[in-house]
């Protein structure tokens, strides 16, 4: 049962249709794990905080950089030079203390991705395709949702991953874009939203999550659009492991 005072924090989204209480619980149980702290991970791990998902771990290496400023906000001017891990886990905890946020300072490799993905549904909120596609093998061979968002410039996408039903990421992209990609804040915020908006949908079995469709949101022309996404049956992600005991839409 949640206690008096998580049904005074959470009073507004536990009268949503469909949530409740036992909504409200299923979230203070839920497991997310936030793969980089960065412009989509800042907007991602506060919106999950705030709905009250009662265990969020976060993991990033670097430090926070001036350059950071236009879009991470859980970062401050007082924060460069800081690692982002410090600066997101003192934010997160000052934001909802009734949740534990664990933060660990460390590269994503090959060795470690899934120890760091363990039983968690997994946020990519990583800036590099490389990275991404460990989240994949990782997400593919636990049978765990893969939440992933990118932008560039004004434009962001997003796309919900579920091992054994929809195309991974490795089905939808190819390569890699070179050097630093520009952004501005709000499409982080916006795309950022949207993926937390999929996790809070996931774990309540509300709504319909993006399986299997790309959406396209364009900042320019403040539209959105959305693409169907087919299996690759060649992707040698998906071909990797046996979807056998992999988890279904939900």
């Amino acid at each position: 049962m949640i206690t008096e005072r998580e049904t005074r924090r959470y009073a507004r989204q536990i009268a949503i249709p469909g949530w409740g209480s036992q909504g409200q619980e299923k979230l203070r149980e839920a497991k997310v794990l936030v793969a980089g702290v960065g412009g989509l991970g800042s907007s991602v791990a506060t919106y999950l905080a705030v709905a009250g998902v009662g265990k969020i771990r976060i993991v990033d290496c670097d430090r926070v950089e001036p350059s950071n400023l236009n879009r991470q906000v859980l970062h401050w001017d007082r924060d460069v030079g800081r690692h982002k891990i410090d600066s997101a886990v003192e934010k997160l905890a000052s934001i909802n203390p009734d949740i534990h946020i664990e933060g660990i300072k460390d590269t994503i490799t090959e060795d470690n991705v899934s120890d760091l993905v363990a039983d968690h549904l997994i946020v990519d909120a990583m800036d590099n395709l490389a990275g991404r596609y460990l989240l994949n093998l990782a997400a593919i061979g636990g049978g765990l949702p893969l939440f992933h968002g990118a932008v560039y410039g004004f434009e962001g996408r997003v796309t919900t991953v579920i091992p054994g039903t929809t195309p991974c990421l490795r089905c939808l992209y190819r390569g890699d874009l070179p050097g630093e990609v520009p952004v501005v804040g709000v499409a982080t915020g916006i795309v950022g939203c949207i993926q937390a908006a999929e996790v809070i949908k996931h774990v309540l079995g509300l709504g319909r999550l993006l399986a299997g469709r790309l959406l396209v949101f364009d900042g320019l022309s403040s539209s959105f659009s959305e693409l169907r996404v087919k299996k690759d049956p060649e992707c040698e992600h998906c071909k990797s492991f046996d979807h056998s005991v992999a988890r279904d839409e939900g």
